[in-house]
């Protein structure tokens, strides 16, 4: 059976590096922060859990299945990996199609809308069809996890389904898994939208998501607010009364 090598992906934030037992303390202080494992839907260690979760996952590497990363911010001065911020890996591996699914990801809690996840995903999605070659790549998540769900949309993934009373969670729930993919076609345009928003994020804008991203109400005809938002179209009526007053005063001066 092949298995995948453990290998060290770098981006211009963040580095996803191997997975290892020396990395427990760390893991723990990155857990911590916003203490992750409270989210009764995520399966993000306890602190007291930590060692045995990477033992887990680093034993799901050697058989094959998994292949795991301690994700880093890389330094902003030297631009050499930093600190640790959390975990992710490829799993549900099968090198015969070929095909990955990227999951149990967490990220400490400071660092969520930073871009660091966004970046994380373009290195593994980029690995994964340009080097792997991959057909597709998956993406599973709680039915109730909303933010992961978003998230993986926000990526360009396609929903596929849900799987009902999919598994078991620690607390004895059963849980819907939503399922997601990217088929090795629509990498181009998923990478394309990835290196937008890393690109926004460097330089400190927060930047939108595509059904976000409307034109100027100046630029569009009057009437055709369908494509505009709430605010927007108020001020384009607000517009369009002022022009439509003065119409008239001039009709009923002359």
């Amino acid at each position: 059976m092949k298995i995948l090598d453990p290998v060290t992906l770098r981006g211009a934030h963040v580095t996803l590096e191997p997975l290892s037992l020396d990395h427990h303390d760390e893991l723990v202080q990155a857990a911590s922060d916003g203490e992750l494992w409270n989210l009764w839907y995520t399966s993000v260690p306890r602190p007291d859990d930590m060692c045995k979760e990477i033992r887990r996952r680093l034993t799901l590497q050697s058989e094959g299945s998994m292949l795991a990363f301690t994700t880093r911010l890389n330094d902003p001065d030297t631009g050499l990996p930093g600190r640790i911020i959390g975990m992710t890996t490829y799993c549900g591996i099968d090198l015969g199609l070929p095909r990955v699914e990227i999951g149990y990801t967490w990220n400490a809690a400071s660092t969520h809308g930073s871009g660091a996840n966004a970046e994380s995903k373009r290195l593994l999605l980029g690995y994964a069809f340009e080097t792997l070659g991959c057909e597709v790549v998956v993406f599973c998540t709680h039915w109730m996890n909303f933010q992961s769900r978003m998230a993986i949309t926000r990526l360009g993934a396609k929903q596929d389904g849900v799987l009902r009373a999919h598994s078991r969670m620690p607390d004895g729930s059963l849980r819907d898994t939503v399922v997601f993919s990217i088929l090795k076609a629509e990498w181009p345009q998923v990478r394309n939208e990835l290196d937008r928003r890393i690109a926004a994020h460097s330089r400190g804008l927060t930047p939108l998501a595509p059904d976000q991203i409307r034109p100027l109400p100046g630029r569009i005809p009057l009437g055709s607010r369908e494509n505009l938002c709430v605010s927007c179209r108020r001020n384009d009526k607000a517009s369009e009364n002022k022009l439509l007053l003065k119409t008239r005063h001039r009709m009923a001066a002359g």
